[in-house]
């Protein structure tokens, strides 16, 4: 015999000590009433005493089924007040969340908005993974990220909060000494520096209107891992880099940066809020997609 209870077994007896019907009983528990009937007999050979008297037309508690029904029905309403306190909890957001962000991003972007999300949401915890290594969500451990770039064939479930427009640029000092690229291959003549955490990033792929496409791999004095680390090179006027819009837009709005090669474009990417699986997701990890599309869906940079 299983040492585990037959917990199915109680709470179709209790049921039907509740309703005095098999019938009844059936009704209410939402399955056949042979089903009942085979839980009550299963209950019965294993407790190895019946609990029913049973004739065509009445049914009756055993002096053994009365000594055992009122505890069978307690445990049964004990185990729905459980199962309502834990729908409670799995329904409210609270717990730790892991997410993973690109570091120049979280620290312009996201950083700043947590303190909302905290007094939104005083149950839940963030711990924040700032960095530009793709990380492994499900082998990581992480509960979501924030990615950059192009994710149609990511196999997570991605949720684009908003497009992400590259911009090449550079500081004004260093286009009245070198002259501004009109064409993308003139910038073979000038120092272009370079993000070089991930190869395919390391190459620029223009294109214009008129459907030329012409290829750059950057070369200069300068290569990082982390893209912001390009800004102060760039304002001393020491070459031209591409930067996403997010950290373009302050420096072209006062002046501090000038986009070069307007009449071209570089591909699109997109900001995306992943997750491993869009199923049984917890609230918590709801609530922070909610919150970070509702106040990056329509950022600020993009009016720059």
């Amino acid at each position: 015999m299983s040492k585990i209870p037959d917990f199915e077994g109680l709470a179709m007896f209790a049921k039907v000590a509740e309703e005095r019907s098999f019938a009844a009983a059936a009704r209410a528990l939402g399955v056949s009433v042979a089903t009942v009937s085979r839980g009550v007999s299963r209950l019965e050979d294993r407790l190895g005493a019946r609990l029913f008297n049973r004739t065509s037309r009445q049914l009756a508690l055993t002096e053994f089924g009365r000594g055992l029904a009122e505890r069978a029905i307690q445990v049964c309403l004990d185990a729905e007040d459980l199962e309502s306190a834990a729908r409670e909890l799995s329904s409210r957001p609270r717990g730790t969340i892991r997410l993973a962000v690109p570091m120049a991003f979280g620290l312009r972007w996201v950083a700043p908005i947590l303190p909302k999300f905290f007094r939104m949401y005083p149950d839940v915890a963030v711990d924040l993974h700032l960095s530009d290594d793709l990380v492994d969500l499900v082998g990581d451990g992480f509960d979501a990220a924030l990615r950059i770039g192009d994710l149609r064939d990511s196999s997570l479930v991605a949720r684009k909060l908003c497009p992400v427009r590259p911009v090449v640029a550079a500081a004004p000092a260093y286009i009245a000494r070198h002259g501004e690229p009109r064409h993308p291959s003139e910038l073979a003549a000038h120092d272009c520096l370079g993000y070089a955490y991930r190869a395919r990033r390391d190459v620029w792929r223009f294109s214009n209107h008129a459907g030329e496409e012409v290829i750059v791999t950057p070369s200069g004095p300068l290569r990082v891992t982390n893209v912001e680390a390009l800004i102060p090179t760039v304002l001393e006027g020491i070459g031209i880099a591409e930067f996403p819009d997010f950290i373009a837009a302050e420096y072209l709005a006062d002046g501090r940066l000038q986009a070069v090669l307007k009449d071209w474009t570089l591909p699109e990417g997109g900001l995306y809020f992943l997750t491993p699986t869009a199923r049984s997701r917890p609230a918590k990890v709801d609530a922070l997609a909610a919150f970070l599309a509702d106040h990056l869906a329509r950022p600020s940079w993009a009016n720059v």
